[in-house]
């Protein structure tokens, strides 16, 4: 694996597309231009479980500029066993807010009216949405999930934990929960489906175009090549448009149904609720056994969480633990339940961000049983190797980010007595937890590299760009891999016209597609030079290349590390909560651009706040569905929520991870933070809050 000198990489350019999306110039999926569109509006289930006994669209389909109202009885026939994707195929309901009916209509207007107009009368069965109630029996009701990739093994075990639990000298073992959490990215999830008997074209927010379209190549019983997918621009995603859902299907079907007619289709704030994932409640328990010095002799985490009876998502809640500290007897497990409920999906950073709360706020309560620093006693668990796979880390700069965050933040000033600082009737408290990601390259990613005779770059890859600053990160790798400027660079993504690419996600994109261009501009090169002379011929000369093998993968294990700190203050009387300072400090490889790294390390930050504080999914265990599904009612952290935000990262020569040594920074700037909060919230009140989201009725008691 060849590496490549920066000289673009590491330069804080602005986002080559940034004056466009302010001049709202930059096109959206809802926003593509097409002739004569028609509207299309989804009926959802009122039930949670059970089948559909009758519907009457005759008020619907009477209605002035209805053109179709679909149903599983004429809705087209699918090819597909994705239990999201298989949209009105028969009378059953799996969960309330399923599609059960669509109207297209003229106008998105006349749609929506007709749509509440369609009577459907269901036969209901009893249904069961409840993750707690399946805790006791869990040896009966719940089950391993099936593993998604050896890098994470579902369960794991070394040594005897029960034993090391029994004989040490200090123990935690406690309970940590974190509740149902649901998107809410700036766009919605939209498309635009065009069918002719050519294919579909559809313009729609994703995170994968090249998997948009297998799958609805598949279910539609189509050659990939007859459709393609478009997305310049997508207005955030963090996991919720990464794979094809009912709403993309339904569009498609629509399309069909209206032949010569372009269908749009945006799901509404409430409809994101139920038809677009979100991140699975979890209950975990963990188990830690230490010598009186503090030095771990057991770990043990577990977790639970749930999944549909559709499809099966696993959040995978123990991921990190095997990665982080060293001990002798060490066990995790992760269990799903299967209830009435919609299919999870990723959300930011799936299992770290939820698993590391529950890890390092009990990491947090064995330094106090300890009488430890709460970073001395990570620092003297700090692992040669990889506590499960006993490989080296390519790099590991976990004890020099808990250090450096620890100056930075003033640390060493800590009074470590709970309640030992107030002002004004404020509690002010301190907290630290550590943060980690593995460093991850996803399979079947294409660059094409087109250079032509006046010194420019064509740099061709069906990669998208959710926001984070993609197009302009990649185009300084593929300057340096083409050792070019970054003006002779003309990068275009987002469209399945370009070679295949990974989706955008598992902060593996500039991974992936980094290396497809950088193993490109190699070949290359090395045509150049012992084909041309050097010299470009004057037709131009063009070069795919697919993402390499990482040779080191067996080699070394690959994950990125931080740490991060957090002041809060609790109101002495009110319980009031405020988190006036945040500060992280991230050793993630390279880094390509100083100015998007930093957007996206600071978005994680006060994301993590906004899951501490504020966000969560009310479920009404009496229907099955969420009950605060709009931003009135669902809290998201604001800009008077967040304080001072410091991001700072450790600088890392890591050659065994890509030729470009980046290691991915999207996902690891929200994990740890609701575990430093928590931390932070004990050290001001002594009061210890288990159980996510961290509000001031869980404080007035104490």
């Amino acid at each position: 694996m060849s590496t490549i000198t920066p000289r673009a990489m590491g330069q804080a350019l602005d986002r080559l597309d940034g004056a466009d999306k302010v001049r709202g110039l930059a096109r959206y999926a809802f926003e593509h231009p097409v002739d004569h569109p028609a509207y299309l509006f989804p009926v959802q289930s009122t039930v949670a479980v059970g089948r559909i006994t009758g519907i009457d669209r005759s008020q619907a389909s009477a209605q002035p500029g209805v053109l179709a109202v679909l149903t599983y009885h004429n809705a087209p026939r699918l090819s597909t066993e994705d239990g999201e994707l298989r949209v009105l195929q028969s009378d059953e309901v799996a969960f309330r807010g399923q599609i059960v009916a669509a109207v297209i209509a003229e106008t998105s207007e006349i749609a929506r009216h007709a749509a509440s107009l369609v009577r459907v009368d269901y036969e209901g069965r009893t249904h069961n949405v409840d993750l707690r109630a399946e805790v006791p029996g869990h040896r009966e009701h719940l089950r391993v999930p099936n593993e998604v990739l050896p890098l994470f093994p579902m369960d794991t075990a070394e040594g005897d934990v029960d034993a090391a639990m029994a004989s040490a000298a200090v123990r935690v073992d406690e309970v940590y929960s974190t509740p149902w959490y649901t998107h809410n990215a700036l766009e919605p999830h939209t498309t635009i489906a065009c069918w002719t008997e050519e294919g579909f074209t559809l313009h729609l927010s994703t995170q994968g175009v090249t998997g948009i379209q297998a799958g609805v190549a598949q279910a539609f019983r189509l050659d990939p090549s007859q459709v393609r997918v478009i997305s310049p621009h997508v207005g955030g995603a963090f996991g919720s448009k990464v794979y094809p859902r009912a709403d993309v299907v339904l569009a498609a079907m629509a399309a069909r149904s209206v032949p010569g007619r372009p269908v749009k289709f945006a799901l509404t704030r409430q409809q994101t609720f139920s038809l677009t994932g979100y991140r699975p409640p979890t209950i975990q328990r963990v188990r830690l056994g230490a010598g009186s010095d503090g030095r771990l002799t057991a770990i043990d985490h577990r977790s639970i969480e749930q999944t549909s009876k559709l499809k099966e998502f696993a959040e995978h809640s123990t991921r990190a633990t095997p990665s982080m500290y060293a001990a002798p007897n060490r066990g995790t497990q992760q269990w799903v339940a299967e209830l009435d409920v919609p299919t999870p999906t990723i959300m930011r950073a799936p299992g770290e961000a939820s698993g590391m709360f529950a890890l390092e706020s009990a990491m947090d309560e064995l330094a106090i049983a300890c009488g430890l620093d709460p970073i001395e006693l990570r620092i003297r668990n700090e692992p040669d190797t990889h506590p499960h796979f006993h490989l080296p880390f390519s790099s590991r700069n976990l004890v020099t980010c808990l250090r450096e965050g620890a100056r930075r933040f003033g640390w060493e000033r800590r009074d470590p007595t709970p309640r030992a600082r107030r002002e004004g009737g404020w509690l002010i408290g301190t907290g630290v937890a550590a943060a980690t990601y593995p460093v991850l390259r996803l399979p079947g990613s294409k660059a094409t590299i087109r250079a032509d005779a006046n010194g420019r770059y064509a740099v061709l890859i069906a990669a998208v760009d959710i926001g984070t600053g993609t197009r302009t990160a990649l185009t300084q790798v593929a300057a340096d891999a083409l050792q070019a400027d970054v003006e002779q660079i003309d990068l275009r993504l987002g469209d399945t016209a370009y070679p295949p690419a990974a989706e955008e996600g598992a902060s593996a994109g500039i991974t992936s597609w980094g290396a497809a261009i950088c193993a490109a501009a190699d070949q290359l090169r090395q045509r150049l030079a012992t084909e041309h002379g050097g010299t470009v011929p004057a037709d131009g000369l063009e070069i795919t290349a697919d993402t390499p093998e990482n040779e080191y993968l067996k080699q070394y294990a690959m994950h990125s590390f931080g740490a991060q700190f957090a002041e809060v203050r609790v109101h002495e009387e009110t319980g009031e909560i405020r988190v006036p300072r945040q500060l992280g400090v991230f050793a993630c490889g390279r880094i390509v651009n100083p100015k998007t790294a930093r957007s996206q390390l600071l978005g994680g930050m006060a994301w993590g706040l906004s899951m501490s504080l504020h966000e969560q999914s009310v479920l009404d265990l009496r229907f099955g569905h969420v009950v605060n599904h709009d931003l009135a009612q669902y809290h998201i952290s604001s800009n008077a929520d967040i304080g001072a935000v410091e991001v700072h990262w450790i600088e890392e020569d890591d050659p065994y991870v890509n030729p470009m040594g980046t290691k991915g920074v999207g996902e690891i700037g929200i994990v740890g933070v609701a575990a430093a909060i928590a931390n932070a919230v004990y050290h001001a009140t002594g009061i210890r809050i288990r159980d996510l989201p961290i509000t001031l009725d869980k404080l007035l008691p104490g």
